[in-house]
């Protein structure tokens, strides 16, 4: 018997809803960034799996779905394994979370859709300068880390 996995719409769904009420660092809601960084993947030709874990990318690390949640989620292995390459782990070095993103299939482009989002100039305007700056230079250097050009 083949294994019913969610649907992209519900994926979709289940993100808004586990995030719902939280907003980003320029106060937006924050369902603009999940949806915006799901819209990257697939303009970067990314599959239905990665574009369900773009939908579901900082879900644990927000603590907005549990990992045991995801672990029984109705979601290909490859998706689950994304979303967890993609959670940042407390006192984990960056270098150590660039090495499971580069070597986990399939989380490099959604990564690099999430800093493309994350570090949009008319994103981070709205912002005071020191965490701009800041922020601008997290996401530079996790790019370098990720071997991606400037």
């Amino acid at each position: 018997m083949t294994p019913t996995f969610l649907t992209l719409a519900e994926v979709e769904d289940l993100a808004r809803a586990a995030h719902a009420g939280q907003t980003d660092k320029a106060g937006r809601p924050y369902a603009e960034h999940l949806q915006a960084v799901a819209d990257g993947v697939r303009d970067r030709g990314g599959d239905d799996e990665q574009i369900a874990a773009a939908w579901l990318h900082d879900a644990v690390e927000d603590d907005a779905l549990s990992e045991d949640w995801l672990h029984e989620a109705a979601l290909t292995r490859r998706t689950k394994d994304i979303v967890l390459a993609l959670t940042k782990r407390e006192g984990e070095p960056p270098q150590a979370y660039a090495e499971r993103i580069r070597t986990t299939s399939g989380a490099l482009l959604v990564k690099v859709s999430d800093l493309a989002h994350n570090a949009d100039p008319g994103r981070l305007a709205v912002l005071d300068e020191h965490t701009r700056a800041r922020l601008t230079k997290k996401y530079a250097t996790m790019r370098a880390l990720l071997g991606l050009a400037p």
